[in-house]
């Protein structure tokens, strides 16, 4: 089932998520239906806030980065890691970010609750994470490159953060006025979305 997802301004993208057990009712639906409303929306990834659960729970997918046809990207990214980002296809809960190392680098990043505003971010280029998979695996693995920091995105939605928190405050400032839209309802989606109304 595809869900609606929450936009710039709803409060619960700015909780921390819960760690959740092995037996959380409905997980495999939910999993199931954030890849659905992720694809739906054109996304690489989709964290658990973004369709209103405060949960350490988050999923990527970077196949629609291998297949860009953007000139920029040709120069970016290898052969070698057009392949990485064709596979990689990841369930991640309870996760910690154990370390961030390597280059700091500048990618242009959007995001699915903040519709039709990019902006450059700064992120390093390696991270170690530990984390659960669907089958409630445990895991502890390093990630580099886009692949990092989609990870590193998603990360951030489960610990309240968004990417706009990450760039200059004059640059916020420029895009303020969106921000405010984005709350209210005035923008455009081809996508399902919620904007946040609170109760009066």
């Amino acid at each position: 089932m595809v869900l609606p997802i929450l936009v710039y301004g709803d409060p619960v993208l700015r909780k921390v998520g819960s760690d959740i057990e092995k037996n959380f009712e409905g997980l495999d639906l939910l999993i199931n239906n954030m890849f659905e409303t992720m694809y739906k929306a054109k996304g690489v990834g989709l964290a658990a806030p973004q369709i209103g659960k405060a949960i350490r729970l988050f999923i990527v997918d970077t196949k629609p980065f291998s297949e860009s046809d953007d000139d920029d990207d040709d120069d970016e990214f290898s052969p070698e890691e057009r392949k990485k980002l064709e596979v990689f296809k990841q369930v991640f809960i309870n996760a910690r970010i154990l370390n961030e190392t390597g280059k700091e680098w500048k990618f242009n990043e959007g995001c699915l609750s903040i519709p039709k505003i990019r902006e450059d971010v700064t992120r390093f280029s390696d991270i170690e994470i530990e984390y659960y998979n669907e089958k409630f695996e445990k895991k502890v693995e390093k990630y580099n490159g886009l692949i990092a920091r989609v990870i590193q995105h998603e990360y951030d939605h489960i610990e309240g953060n968004l990417f706009t928190d990450k760039i200059s405050p004059f640059k916020r400032k420029l895009i303020s006025g969106k921000l405010k839209d984005i709350s209210v309802g005035k923008f455009v989606a081809d996508y399902k979305t919620k904007v946040f109304k609170p109760k009066k």
